[in-house]
């Protein structure tokens, strides 16, 4: 996993490709994790001649598209997963982040809260609804996601953060303190700077 700052939001990326089976299918994986995400494309690309319905290689060549910022392309082979798959939270949340990537959060909130809506979808799939309704102003509704994804995963340090971080914008600062320090018991960047600068 990788964490990339954004406008004081952390956005978690997965960097993992899904497990493959198959020569071609390592060699694809093998390259997108050395980083050489152009070979990767062309070996998942390969393999895809013989297994168009892939949902893994189509999930793993739009990964590899998503690394070269070429996002068309990979909204492509995400929409085309789904396709196969529609309950498929990952590809679900891998188009909602693209989408929340490029500030169109109404997007990102469709993918997300379809996402959510799957049995036993992670909590992520509610963080990433409730970030895309936090940028868009809806603060009763993303704190109640924010309070969804915590309440599937206690130990989700960025969804205490965020919460925080929307609790401070509502002038709830002694709530918005609870959160930061949850989210600094749990080491995540930046909780301690949030709790210096609101929580004096």
């Amino acid at each position: 996993m990788k964490i990339i700052y954004r406008l004081g939001v952390a956005l978690l990326i997965s960097g993992a490709t899904f497990a493959c089976t198959g020569k071609s299918s390592s060699e694809g994986d093998r390259a997108f994790n050395r980083g050489a995400y152009e070979e990767a494309v062309n070996e998942y690309s390969q393999d895809l001649k013989y297994n168009p319905n892939d949902v893994i290689l189509l999930f793993n060549r739009g990964r590899a598209h998503e690394e070269q910022g070429q996002l068309d392309s990979a909204i492509a082979d995400f929409e085309k997963a789904l396709e196969i798959e529609p309950n498929n939270f990952q590809v679900l949340l891998a188009i909602s982040n693209l989408h929340y990537s490029q500030d169109n959060y109404s997007r990102a909130l469709i993918y997300a809260s379809k996402a959510e809506e799957i049995s036993g979808a992670p909590a992520m799939a509610s963080f990433m609804k409730a970030r895309a309704l936090h940028h868009m102003g809806h603060t009763a509704d993303a704190m109640k996601a924010y309070g969804n994804a915590i309440q599937l995963d206690k130990n989700f340090a960025q969804a205490y953060f965020n919460r925080g971080m929307l609790k401070v914008a509502l002038k709830q600062k002694r709530s918005a303190c609870e959160d930061f320090q949850l989210a600094k018991s749990l080491e995540y960047p930046g909780a301690e700077d949030a709790l210096a600068k609101f929580c004096k």
